[in-house]
């Protein structure tokens, strides 16, 4: 008799993976298993899906010894496990009361109506435990097992009379248990996919952002105007898959390409209350319906929108809006790349007034530090912070913010001296960013010796271990360490950049210092050009480098007397 019902139980539980396959395929479900945040209204659907499940489990079970056994457990529990407390025990409860209520009087009927529910109870609970409310199979067949035992443990506590009871739990205990078991855990196989579905697409999500972000930086560069939010709205609605794409600034639409473009017209106000809290905190925000949307227009198609703030700098300038013609459509994937499209625009909209502010500048040295600025590092930089974007959007945050002051010091420098604390935190920057790109590759050390107050020249250090980072060390296979140190001497600072990477032909160090290899170590010749012109001879770099035995980059920057000028322009008395 076990065998067969273990047979006909294996039997019933294939239409409910069937079934079940087919709901994962479904769009609407897909979504509600996706979503970050899931609302009351949300948590109901899923109740009354998964509720279902436990109601067709019963009705597919096996009638023996005056109760049924069944896989009505399977669903309760996936219902807890991914939808939490709320979603379990509202499921359990309509499972676990239509049981009671198709045999009211049965011997069975309270026993499995109170198993099911607390089982679904157990399972919500458990969700409480799993990170981002993801279970392994393996572990979810265990849950089963356990939970399935404790279904057992109820009846013989509950049913009476309790030979009956025993004599059941005897008969059914191994089929329920393995069978309901295995189809959790299948069913927990199912849902995995979606989430690598997932996955997948935000892969590629990061990409299309990558490439979004490189189209519309030449435009954006520029600031914030009605041409350059239409040339991002257009290459956005382009390439991704949104019925709309708006840009605004603080007060009203600059740009508004697809769906619903007849009447939200550049010039506009804005009118969606999203939008207004997205400008005001700062803080990503989610339209689910058309009365969120809150367009005037009754034939209006927009359903549900994404609105992420644009930055310059620490001010929101205006905001990006993505949207979809069928309401609750907003997916975790989409909000990821609309805050992944948000960050990098703010991005290179802050780099772009930093740009403006350098045209500003007449000092030639300073222009030719910024044409020395590779744009690969920048769409590199960009790439390493959206890969890492969605496993930790906190890091990438910080990312974000080192890129920007990179860039910022890199532009907007107008000093002609800074303090040496000053221009560490730069090269600090910069290695964060290149220490995110290429991880345990690249390792950093500062050695900077207590009591150092100095002035040197902004810029002087970072193209040094630029320079170590990328001819030194990373033509090694396992990398290496970069070390930046700077000591007191008797008339001055000893500042040295020391990498134990590949080193170099003397003959070559030669050439650096003769300028007769200025166009392949553009940074090198640089800064010991401007060394020279500053402080003379005795500044000049030092290097000392043997093939496979690293390289030493040193130079010195004498004692001089510093102030400030009504300006607020640091500069050294006597030059």
């Amino acid at each position: 008799m076990i065998l067969s019902i273990l047979i006909n139980l294996v039997n019933r539980l294939g239409f409910f993976i069937v079934i079940a396959y087919l709901l994962s395929r479904n769009r609407p479900f897909k979504n509600l298993i996706l979503k970050n945040e899931v609302s009351l209204k949300d948590k109901l659907i899923l109740s009354a899906i998964f509720g279902a499940f436990g109601i067709l489990g019963t009705y597919l079970g096996i009638p023996i010894y005056g109760a049924i056994a069944n896989s009505r457990a399977v669903g309760v529990i996936i219902g807890g496990l991914l939808g939490g407390p709320f979603v379990g025990i509202l499921s359990g409860f309509i499972a676990g009361f239509h049981r009671w209520a198709i045999d009211i009087g049965g011997f069975t009927a309270v026993a499995c109506s109170v198993s099911t529910f607390t089982e679904a109870t157990i399972a919500g609970l458990i969700h409480r435990k799993l990170k981002h409310g993801r279970v392994e199979w393996t572990t979810a067949f265990l849950i089963g097992v356990a939970l399935e035992l404790l279904q057992m443990v109820i009846i013989l506590a509950i049913a009476r009379p309790f030979n009956a009871a025993l004599e059941l739990v005897k008969v059914i205990w191994f089929p329920m248990t393995a069978v309901n078991a295995a189809g959790i855990a299948i069913f927990i196989v199912i849902v995995e996919n979606i989430f690598k579905e997932q996955e997948r697409a935000g892969a590629y999500q990061a990409q299309l952002a990558l490439d979004i972000a490189s189209e519309t930086l030449p435009y954006l560069k520029r600031g914030m105007n009605e041409l350059s939010a239409y040339k991002t709205a257009k290459i956005i609605y382009e390439k991704a898959d949104f019925d709309a794409v708006a840009v605004t600034d603080e007060k009203q639409i600059l740009a508004h390409i697809g769906a619903g473009e007849d009447h939200h017209k550049p010039g506009h106000k804005v009118l969606t209350e999203a939008t207004r809290r997205a400008l005001a905190t700062g803080e990503c925000q989610v339209a689910s319906s058309r009365s969120e949307i809150e367009c005037p227009d009754e034939n209006c198609p927009l359903k549900s929108a994404v609105i992420v703030p644009l930055r310059e700098g620490e001010n929101v300038i205006g905001s990006l809006k993505l949207y979809k013609n069928r309401e609750n459509s907003i997916s975790s994937v989409d909000v990821k790349l609309a805050e992944g499209l948000g960050q990098l625009f703010s991005t290179q909209l802050e780099l772009g007034r930093a740009e403006y502010q350098s045209r500003l500048l007449a000092r030639a040295e300073l222009k030719a530090l910024q044409s020395q600025i590779n744009p690969h590092f920048l769409f590199n930089a960009l790439n390493t912070i959206i890969s890492i974007l969605r496993k930790d959007p906190g890091r990438a945050r910080e990312l974000l913010i080192d890129l920007s002051d990179f860039f910022r010091k890199n532009l907007s420098m107008s000093l002609d001296l800074v303090p040496l604390e000053q221009e560490i935190e730069h090269v600090k920057a910069y290695l964060a960013i290149e220490q995110a790109r290429f991880g345990e590759r690249l390792k950093a050390i500062f050695e900077i010796q207590a009591g150092i107050d100095i002035l040197v020249p902004p810029l002087i250090l970072q193209p040094l271990v630029e320079n170590a980072i990328k001819h030194g060390l990373l033509p090694k296979k396992n990398g290496g360490t970069v070390r930046i140190s700077a000591r007191n001497l008797e008339k001055g600072v000893e500042i040295s950049v020391i990498d134990d990477g590949v080193g170099m032909e003397e003959s070559i160090a030669e050439k650096v210092l003769s300028r007769s290899a200025c166009r392949d170590k553009i940074g090198l010749c640089n800064v010991n050009g401007r060394l020279e012109s500053l402080y003379g001879s005795q500044s000049r770099l030092v290097i000392s480098s043997k093939p496979d035995m690293g390289t030493e980059v040193k130079f010195f920057i004498p004692t001089q007397k510093a102030g400030r000028n009504d300006s607020g322009i640091y500069s050294a008395a006597g030059r």
